[in-house]
């Protein structure tokens, strides 16, 4: 009997290695196009991906004051903040559909340093022009900064950390093959019963 119900089990298909399958749990594989949000719903997504770890870490950095120096708090959190955010843009503001690489969080972490420079500018440029100014006239400037330089990051991050391969001048595969996004290779182990 038990020979009868090994038998009656649908045998896996085999795959050629031009047409891979995913496994279970994987999602399918669709167009590059019709995966990619347009620019609306990237921009949309950028602001509540961006804003909501935004909050988280401004909820996190007073919490981490506690254990360690506000400025080391502030710099772990951003750090922190900010490779989450790339892998948020990544998977959800822009759909790649993978993980960034090494490049792709670097690129990204430099546009945030710019958007750091921005708002820090505009705000000393304020306290040149005005020796002491109010906490609304600093708080406008600020978020009016941080507008700016985010739209400008998101410019950056949609047209060139993330740019899908068809909008972007295609590749040989030489040079695919020597960059190939920095990548780093991970090691998965899965387990079976039986």
């Amino acid at each position: 009997m038990e020979s009868t119900l090994l038998e009656s089990k649908p045998q896996p298909q085999r795959r050629t290695p031009a047409q891979p399958q995913p496994s279970h749990g994987e999602p399918r594989q669709t167009s590059s196009a019709s995966r990619t949000p347009g620019p609306l719903a990237s921009f949309i997504r950028f602001v509540i991906c961006g804003g909501g770890v935004g909050l988280l870490a401004s909820l996190a950095v007073p919490l981490l004051a506690v254990t360690m120096p506000w400025a080391a708090a502030n710099a772990v959190t951003t750090v922190a903040s900010t490779l989450l955010c790339t892998e948020l843009h990544a998977l959800v503001t822009f759909g790649t559909g993978r993980r960034p690489g090494w490049r792709r969080h670097l690129q990204s972490a430099g546009s945030a340093t710019a958007a750091y420079v921005v708002t820090c500018a505009a705000v000393f440029l304020l306290h040149t022009a005005q020796s002491s100014p109010s906490m609304l006239w600093e708080q406008g400037v600020y978020l009016s900064a941080s507008a700016l330089a985010g739209v400008g990051r998101f410019l950056v991050l949609r047209l060139f950390v993330f740019a899908s391969a068809g909008g972007r001048q295609r590749r040989t595969a030489r040079d695919s093959r020597r960059s190939n996004d920095w990548n780093v290779p991970v090691v998965s182990v899965k387990v079976c019963a039986g």
